[in-house]
């Protein structure tokens, strides 16, 4: 059976998550669904592997996933009909390429790419509410920028993870976090982008809400230190919510998408 990736793009909005589940709308069974209609395999029952298993809410822009199918497609045209049975649900395969036997979304991905935003303006939202954090007042980059430096590196995380997270250990390496500050109309904008081999369930939602906090001035960046010390999640900050956090991407050593 050929084995396929698959890039995707989703509004993590209308859906419980990325997971199947038996009475909720996932994204995973949207793909599955629309797979049905054109191969026997997925008809069957036949399943997907995905690089991540992002929450309800979150979006993707890059989500990669690889499906085993009985046909043997031309990419580009199980890219149109996929996108043809996938209608209306907002989630589009951006492209699709044929793969060796042995890859894997999640355990041949070498990195993972996350992006947050983050709008800080009076007004509320009203084109982009549901895509964005909004808060109401200017955050200090240069102090987040700080005490995201803490956090750089191979770490104990405990402090940022999910107390229901089920990962076998805390210990992660934080490659990279960049915080970018920009004026829009009547307010301004923050993207976190942070990347790392894998991430802990919510561990990005707790660190962009840990350095919201330090932003608008009510820890100072050292805190952030000391928490990750602390190895305590009752000490982490408010966890932000799901519709601002966007996967981004996921690196292999061979990028199945490159001609």
């Amino acid at each position: 059976m050929p084995r396929y990736a698959l890039l995707i793009e989703y509004d993590g909005g209308p859906f419980s998550g990325w997971q199947a589940q038996a009475d909720q709308p996932s994204v995973q069974q949207a793909i599955e669904t629309a797979l049905g209609r054109l191969d026997p395999g997925f008809a069957a029952g036949a399943r997907i592997g995905a690089a991540g298993r992002t929450d309800a809410g979150v979006h993707a822009t890059g989500q990669v996933v690889h499906a085993d199918l009985e046909r043997d497609w031309e990419p580009f045209r199980l890219t149109e009909a996929l996108n043809y049975h996938l209608k209306p649900a907002p989630v589009a395969i951006l492209a699709a390429a044929r793969v060796m036997d042995d890859f894997h979304a999640r355990f041949s991905a070498i990195e993972r790419r996350y992006c947050f935003r983050l709008i800080a303006r009076r007004a509320p939202l009203t084109h982009e509410r549901g895509s964005v954090w909004r808060v109401r007042n200017p955050l200090d980059a240069d102090a987040m920028r700080e005490g995201a430096s803490h956090l750089i590196g191979n770490h104990d995380f405990t402090t940022f993870r999910s107390s229901i997270c089920q990962a076998r250990s805390p210990v992660k390496t934080l490659d990279q976090i960049e915080i970018e500050e920009r004026e829009i109309p009547f307010g301004r904008e923050y993207l976190f982008r942070l990347r790392a081999r894998s991430f802990l369930h919510n561990q990005v939602r707790s660190i962009v809400g840990t350095l919201e906090r330090v932003g608008a001035g009510s820890w100072h960046p050292e805190q952030v230190a000391d928490a990750l010390a602390a190895r305590d999640r009752a000490v982490c900050g408010p966890v932000c919510p799901p519709y601002g956090l966007y996967l981004t991407g996921v690196g292999y050593p061979a990028d199945p998408f490159c001609p």
